[in-house]
């Protein structure tokens, strides 16, 4: 397998990166099929990666980019690991709430201390990825030197701005779902129900809810994109992860096997390449830049999904 560098680091990778969530409570629980200690005795030959971000208690400062949580969460996930130090470190979604100077000071810090290697961001915005940039330029912070976002042939939307940002500032791109949930595996048809009542479509029902406009229109791609998988001599799997690491700016994708099995006809893809005409037949289903169900983003702006952020209070308006 051809080694990939992860933007200006060094660093070494291939083309695909074992992802660990569907390891325990949302994938295989069976510690023998799973990761269990497969970094001892081997630490040293394995790119780790990992993130901060998401709640991890009650407390509520525990979760979030701030100085004070990412201290302390970083020697949580190097004891959890049982690890020195970590590769990769990613911010896993952005935080309204912190400077992103806060962060970016914190995480240089933890770089100083020879905690982390390098650092990243997740499904961040193309405005906030530069915004990144230039603060780390601005005060002299190490930088984000990675962008993990959404990317698959049903999600798009990367494509207009987030990935042209990240070649621009030549940061490594590592995608996640480039199965898309699922969806590119041809486990969800047309002809066949979807059962919302386990796995990730009870957990997240508006990404399957076969009565929704968005996922309607995947159940229709992915019908045409099976035809020019069988005319390209592929499976759908194989199209899907060719798709998205054929494309410059990316790095690697992200597989979520649950079975040695699954790992190995996933790893398989590595060898297929797509024609031009492939590509161009995929772009008639999914136009370039296009997200057929806006719930797959990744993240949403607090000014989109608070009402408040957008209207002046009533007192102003009557004032005017």
């Amino acid at each position: 397998m051809r080694m990939r560098t992860l933007g200006g680091t060094g660093i070494k990778v291939s083309p695909y990166c074992l992802g660990a969530m569907m390891f325990g409570a949302w994938g295989n629980p069976d510690h023998e099929e799973s990761i269990g200690q497969a970094l001892r005795g081997r630490r040293d030959d394995v790119v780790l990666a990992t993130k901060a971000h998401s709640s991890m208690g009650k407390d509520p400062n525990m979760s979030g980019n701030s100085r004070r949580w990412l201290v302390r969460e970083v020697e949580n996930s190097l004891r959890r690991l049982q690890t020195d130090y970590i590769d990769l470190y990613q911010m896993h979604r952005p935080d309204p709430d912190t400077d992103i100077d806060e962060t970016l000071s914190a995480l240089s810090d933890l770089v100083h201390a020879g905690k982390i290697r390098a650092i990243g961001s997740s499904t961040f915005p193309a405005e906030q990825i530069v915004e990144a940039q230039w603060a780390a330029d601005r005060r002299g912070f190490v930088r984000f030197r990675c962008e993990q976002p959404p990317y698959s042939i049903l999600v798009r939307g990367i494509e207009a701005s987030v990935l042209p940002a990240c070649q621009k500032y030549g940061m490594g791109v590592i995608v996640w779902s480039p199965l898309a949930g699922g969806w590119l595996t041809g486990r969800y048809r047309k002809d066949a129900d979807i059962d919302m009542t386990t796995g990730r479509a009870r957990r997240l029902p508006h990404r399957f809810d076969p009565s929704l406009p968005g996922n309607q229109a995947k159940l229709a791609a992915v019908e045409e994109l099976i035809k020019i998988a069988a005319d390209a001599g592929c499976s759908l799997t194989h199209l899907a992860l060719a798709f998205v690491t054929a494309h410059p700016g990316v790095t690697s994708a992200i597989i979520g096997p649950r079975t040695m099995d699954q790992l190995t006809d996933l790893l398989a893809a590595a060898s297929v390449t797509l024609d031009d005409e492939v590509l161009d037949r995929i772009d008639q289903v999914v136009p370039p830049g296009t997200t057929l169900n806006p719930a797959d983003a990744g993240w949403q702006p607090p000014v989109l999904a608070d009402p408040a952020a957008r209207r002046r209070p009533q007192d102003a308006r009557a004032a005017g």
